[in-house]
């Protein structure tokens, strides 16, 4: 399985780790470490995420590697990482759109 991750995922995760890192520098790196390493393993269990209550009747699934959450969907074999957020930010429909290809921002 292929996996897509958007620049602006990448950056959501950049931003999360700078964060992190502003009052614990020596957490940041092993926090994206193990959301990459979470992510790889959707490729042999795509579907082992949940469902987002928020988004229930959609194709988006979720994991979460705390203080995060990943929101992915599976397109055939290819896996797009669609929001990288913290666990306090809720997640919308609103916010999802914007990171639709296609979609109005």
């Amino acid at each position: 399985m292929v996996e897509i991750w958007t620049e602006t995922v990448l950056n959501d995760l950049d931003a999360i780790a700078d964060y992190i890192a502003l009052d614990k520098p020596e957490a940041a790196r092993p926090l994206v470490q193990r959301i990459i390493a979470h992510v790889e393993e959707l490729a042999i269990h795509p579907d082992s995420g949940s469902k987002p209550a928020e988004l229930s009747a959609s194709r988006y699934r979720q994991i979460v590697e705390s203080p995060c959450s990943v929101l992915y969907r599976c397109e055939g074999n290819t896996l797009y990482i669609v929001y990288v957020m913290r666990g306090e930010r809720q997640l919308t429909k609103a916010l999802l759109r914007k990171r639709e290809p296609g979609k109005p921002k």
